[in-house]
């Protein structure tokens, strides 16, 4: 299982770098609110950061998610990302799944899933979506969740396709 944090450390510099520009771009408020927190942990006033190049900016952010004293900060970049710019992913999977959902929140998550209908539903993701964005979502989803599926997560680790980095 992996961290919020551990998420960021692994996935490419492109895409860490996508989801933060998705974020100052989509959502100004969470944007604000990570860049606060990178701001506390580097010990200078939000405006410091704010006054550098927006690819500086974004660097710094993305290099200071990597970080476990910025883990809740990591967890609300990654779950504010996924619900406001992937929900369409979201949504297809639970979906295939057959999992009641509003906009892809999800009040209760079953304890298990029968191994055929995750493999389905996972091949659907990967069918229609880019494999790194999968994989950065399904690590969220069942590290970051309560859903903590073996299954699942015997998946992220063997199958090639799932891997973060690529």
């Amino acid at each position: 299982m992996l961290a919020a944090h551990e998420i960021f450390g692994f996935m490419s510099p492109a895409l860490a770098t996508e989801i933060i520009e998705q974020l100052h771009n989509a959502d100004k408020e969470s944007y604000r609110s990570v860049l606060a927190s990178v701001a506390q942990a580097h010990r200078v006033r939000p405006v410091f950061l704010e006054r550098k190049p927006r690819a500086e900016q974004h660097k710094t952010i993305v290099e200071s998610l990597c970080k476990p004293r910025l883990e809740t900060t990591a967890v609300a970049a990654l779950q504010s990302w996924l619900l406001k710019q992937q929900t369409q992913m979201l949504t297809d999977f639970l979906d295939a799944l057959g999992i009641k959902h509003d906009k892809g929140v999800v009040d209760e998550l079953p304890k298990e899933m029968p191994d055929d209908k995750l493999q389905a539903a996972v091949e659907g993701l990967l069918a229609k979506y880019p494999h790194e964005k999968v994989a950065v979502y399904l690590r969220a989803f069942n590290d970051l969740s309560q859903a903590n599926w073996p299954n699942l997560a015997k998946m992220l680790e063997t199958d090639p396709r799932l891997q973060l980095g690529d």
